[in-house]
């Protein structure tokens, strides 16, 4: 019988990623989107069909932030298993929108659970999307975080999703729930929003190339992350639940790569040479050209976040041995991958 999966937050980066992975392995899935007055399905237009055409792919009203559609849904579907991926994901935007936040990437993880205890679902597999910005706060000596490392998180957003990481323990030890929570670090891809900092600087050098005079305003240069490509991360989520045994595991490359060197990997791929001068927020990024130096980069402190986590490096070993996979793309491939993306995009547009 066809497995059934249903999967929150089905129009973003992880969603749609997860959606096409799921369908090529044969399931039903189920996405429950926000109603509002505008589309925002472009990430799954092309995996999407009529309702009333027989397909695998289905759509579905509700709101993490409403206990009784997010009911509605689950006893209409009753899924093999649901990935809880839907969050107010922006860490910046987080502490502008805390309550929000906390509303849906906090609150949102318990009315899933707590419809599955109602609707009595206990074969149904659950899947929390946890996040690095649990960790926060490296302690002395300790170069990467693991399953067992200290959680500090240090945004409304991060302290939102340490409730989801533990109300999805809590239901899975008291209810026996299988229930499951994917620490993912930092993963991108072609389909990242563009609020986001990599597709931020991605866009902006597909617009140079193609002839744009703006300047590209950034926050912490330092800021160092674990990157990683969405592609191979939603993978490893459909791995999670497949396990014998529900567990809880860090999803991450084990390398770390700053932001001024994810910019200069894209200067590196479009043959385009760069030099930096400055520091802090007086750092400056220009581009050396016919032996003239134009400014393309500058630092606004605006983008910096009240509290800052300049490290985060995950350690995926119990994943990698466990799960048995191995990433398929590196950080070069996933740099490329989103400039190619992205010029193709525009000079589509145009």
């Amino acid at each position: 019988m066809k497995k059934k999966a249903l999967i929150t937050g089905i129009t973003g980066q992880d969603g749609s990623y997860l959606a096409e992975f799921l369908l090529k392995k044969g399931y039903a899935v189920h996405g429950i989107k926000r109603k509002s007055s505008t589309f925002n399905t472009n990430r799954i237009d092309h995996i999407y069909k009529d309702i009333h055409s027989r397909s695998n792919f289905r759509l579905h009203y509700g709101d993490l932030a409403d206990s009784n559609s997010i009911v509605n849904v689950i006893n209409k579907i009753k899924p093999n298993e649901i990935y809880n991926l839907g969050a107010q994901s922006h860490v910046g935007h987080s502490f502008e929108i805390p309550e929000y936040t906390s509303e849906v990437s906090g609150l949102g993880t318990l009315r899933v659970l707590e419809a599955m205890r109602f609707l009595n679902l206990k074969k149904t597999k659950f899947y929390q999307a946890s996040t690095s910005e649990l960790f926060g706060e490296k302690p002395n000596k300790v170069n990467s975080f693991d399953e067992k490392s200290l959680m500090v998180p240090k945004s409304p957003y991060g302290v939102s999703k340490l409730y989801s990481y533990y109300i999805t323990k809590v239901y899975r030890e008291a209810y026996g729930f299988f229930a499951c929570n994917g620490i993912l670090f930092n993963h991108e891809s072609p389909r990242r929003g563009e609020t986001f900092v990599t597709r931020k600087i991605t866009m902006y050098f597909a617009k140079k190339i193609l002839g744009s005079k703006d300047i590209l305003y950034l926050g912490n240069l330092n800021a160092k992350r674990d990157w990683g490509h969405a592609k191979d991360y939603t993978e490893m989520q459909w791995k999670i639940l497949q396990k014998s045994k529900p567990d809880d595991y860090v999803i991450a490359t084990g390398k770390t790569t700053s932001v001024r060197d994810f910019v200069n990997e894209c200067c590196r791929y479009l043959n385009l040479k760069i030099i930096w001068s400055g520091k802090g927020v007086n750092e400056r990024g220009y581009l050396i050209r016919n032996k003239k130096k134009e400014l393309i980069i500058k630092v606004d402190s605006k983008y910096y976040r009240p509290l800052e986590i300049d490290y985060l490096k995950g350690n995926p070993k119990k994943a990698f041995r466990e799960l048995k996979y191995k990433l398929k793309h590196s950080f070069k491939d996933l740099v490329k991958d989103m400039l190619d993306s992205d010029i193709s995009i525009l000079k589509k547009n145009k």
